[in-house]
This record gives structure tokens, C-alpha cells and sequence, in this order.
């Protein structure tokens, strides 16, 4: 089994095989208010790789999206265009933001002059304040006190806009959300369509920054690879995406316990979490144990709760003249991986995960490639 890095909001495929319960759809306390927005239109193709109309591909998906949703009993489907019309960036925001929307999810398809494949999905990025980006920096230096820090960080770099992805869910109101669906659409396609992996990430873009509420936008794939584009012009790859898409908007719903009545506020809980882990796939490595990194420093604090943004069962232990703070224990990687989205959601961006055997600490890339081998 091929390894490769995760992104740091990725909750794992885990998710995607949890169902809507219809106790949750049949008794809110209010409609849930889904935007759903295809990209471009009218005049505005869109990318025409290998000449397939992007705007004709994202319209075909996100009817199908939609067809899907207005199933459920109190969800309520909002179109940007349900036609091949243009729709001002501003006024899809707009759209959403007159609803009240809960979600806003738009839908398009990448182009590169190369032969890049794969799927990728957005959130706002960091990288529109360099304030933020500066402060970020800082805070984050401390990953050089430690040992192989560019291998347990998989590439982090403090210096680097693009590292620092984690940071906005301590700096935008829905980022933890956007960020939670973002990585149950993404783990959606690539592992039930094998799509290539383009992973969560960061920009800019207007119809993002103008939406008030959670909100991704969702890159398919590329109609400029021959293969990718042929699929996504095909009926099949727009029914495929499309449910897989709609399956992820339900399992964010149901993690977000449509009943309660802040919704319009949602955070990921702990009770989520646990029922989360309850579901995982089980990916267990024999002998070995995981555990997520929290933080590394030279002061020796109580690992209690309020010094850990309400996190239980904090440890400690001193390492190379440092003090490591690690939170949870399993031999299943999968169930690792909920944990450290869980903390990195509540507070704890660069949370990592670290292994160890017979007590001392291993390289967690190495763990992995033993039992792909």
C-alpha cells in the first residue's frame, strides 16, 4: 500500500462511510440551507482543455448534487444558475448571503499547462494578510528546536505562506468548517474514485471571501489531462463526482448534530470525535503506538486541561532537553489521525503525529512503508 503525507485538515476517509440518520434530517430545530454553486457560465466557459466546456461539466455536477440533497427531508437546495447563464462572483456570495445559507460549496474544474491531474479543494487562505503571516512565523520557530523537524513536519516550513494553512482556523469565524467539509470531499474522491490526491488548500478567491458562512471550492480535475477530462465530460465521472460530493455535505451535516441549535455556529466536539473513532476503518500497526505531538518547549507545564485549550489526558515528557506534550495513544493509524485533526481544530495547527516502538520514538514514513511492504 502506497503512502503519501496528508494534508493537515485531513479527517480521514473514515467519515465518508457514515449516513445522514434520519432522526437528524426528520426533526431539526431548522432547515439546513445548502448554496450550491457551479462555476462560470453564459459567455464565461471556463477552462476548454481538450475543448470540454468547464462551465457545461460544473452545472451537470451540481444539478446532480442537488437532485441528491432535496432527497433529505429539511435541507434546503439553493442554485447559484441552474442554467447555462452568468452569475457575477459577487453576486454568488451574494446569493448565499441573502439565504442565510449554512453551507456555500462551489464546484469547477483546474487546467494546467502541463499534464497535472488529480482533485483538489479550497478554503480561504492566510496568505491574503502578511500581519497574520508574521505572527504565524514566529510562533511556529520552534519546530527547529527539534530533532528532524523538516521529516516529523513533512515539509513545514515556518518561512513559508503556503505552510501555514493550519493558522486560518484560529483567524476566519467558519474556517474549522470550511476546512471539516473540505477534507470529507476530498477524502470522498480520492479514495472511492481513486482520483490523484491535489490535497486541501489555501487562496484567495473572491467568491470564498464574500460568503458568510462555511465555504469550499471544490476543483474536480483537469480537463486539460486527456484522461481526466474525458472522465469529467463523461456522464459517469459527473454521476460519481456528484455523489461523492452530496455524501460528503451529508456527513458533515451529521457530524455537526443537525438538532442543536447553534447551528449557524457549529465546532467540532469531542462526542464527535468519539463517534467518529467508534466508525473508523481499522488500520492497526502491531507493536507500535502513536501518539499526537502538541507542542515542544523548554517550560514545564501541568498537563492539565486548562493549560491545553480543554484538552484530557495530556502527557509529559522531557526529550532532549525539551518538554513534549503528547495527546492520545493507539495503535491505529486512522484513529491517530481523527485525534489530530481534533486538536489542530482546537487550537493546536501544528499538532503532528509521532510513533513509537519498544518505547523509543521511530520514523512514522518508515512505520508506514513496513507494512505497505
Amino acid at each position: 500500500m502506497q503512502t503519501k503525507t496528508l494534508t493537515a485538515f485531513l479527517l480521514i476517509i473514515i467519515f465518508t462511510i457514515i449516513n445522514l440518520p434520519a432522526s437528524a434530517a426528520e426533526n431539526p430545530i431548522k432547515t439546513f440551507v445548502v448554496v450550491l454553486d457551479a462555476g462560470h457560465g453564459g459567455h464565461d466557459h471556463g477552462n476548454k482543455g481538450n475543448g470540454y466546456k468547464e462551465s457545461e461539466i460544473s452545472l451537470n455536477i451540481v444539478l446532480k448534487v442537488g437532485a441528491e440533497l432535496e432527497k433529505l427531508p429539511n435541507i434546503k437546495v439553493i442554485y447559484t444558475r441552474k442554467t447555462d447563464v452568468f452569475i457575477e462572483l459577487r453576486e454568488r456570495a451574494a446569493i448565499a448571503n441573502r439565504a442565510d445559507a449554512d453551507l456555500f460549496v462551489s464546484v469547477h474544474c483546474n487546467t494546467h499547462s502541463s499534464n497535472a491531474f488529480g482533485t483538489e479543494t479550497f478554503v480561504l487562505g492566510l496568505h491574503k494578510s502578511q500581519a497574520n503571516f508574521e505572527v504565524a512565523k514566529k510562533e511556529n520557530e520552534v519546530i527547529y528546536l527539534e530533532d528532524n523537524y523538516k521529516e516529523k513536519y513533512g515539509g513545514f516550513d515556518p518561512n513559508a505562506p503556503e505552510s501555514l494553512i493550519g493558522m486560518v482556523l484560529m483567524q476566519e469565524e467558519y474556517l474549522d468548517q470550511s476546512i471539516l467539509l473540505a477534507s470529507l470531499v476530498q477524502n470522498n474522491i480520492v479514495n472511492n474514485l481513486k482520483q490523484n490526491d491535489r490535497s486541501v488548500k489555501q487562496a484567495g478567491f473572491w467568491v470564498l471571501h464574500n460568503t458568510y458562512m462555511p465555504s469550499v471550492l471544490i476543483e474536480t480535475g483537469f480537463l486539460t489531462n486527456k484522461n481526466e477530462g474525458a472522465y469529467l465530460n463523461s456522464a459517469k465521472g459527473q454521476t460519481d463526482m456528484a455523489r461523492e460530493i452530496s455524501s460528503a455535505i451529508k456527513t458533515y451535516i451529521n457530524s455537526l448534530s443537525v438538532a442543536n441549535n447553534n447551528i449557524k455556529d457549529p465546532e467540532v466536539k469531542e462526542l464527535e470525535v468519539e463517534k467518529a473513532i467508534q466508525t473508523t476503518k481499522v488500520d492497526n500497526y502491531e507493536g507500535v503506538v502513536f501518539k499526537v505531538q502538541l507542542a515542544a518547549t523548554s517550560r514545564k507545564l501541568d498537563p492539565k486541561p486548562s493549560n491545553f485549550k480543554g484538552l484530557k489526558d495530556v502527557a509529559r515528557v522531557k526529550e532532549d532537553g525539551l518538554f513534549k506534550y503528547y495527546y492520545a495513544e493507539t495503535s491505529d493509524y486512522n484513529k491517530i489521525q481523527v485525534m489530530k485533526t481534533f486538536v489542530q481544530q482546537k487550537g493546536f495547527p501544528s499538532a503532528y503525529i509521532v510513533a513509537f516502538k519498544n518505547g523509543k520514538k521511530v520514523n512514522v514514513p518508515e512505520v508506514l512503508k513496513s507494512k505497505a511492504n
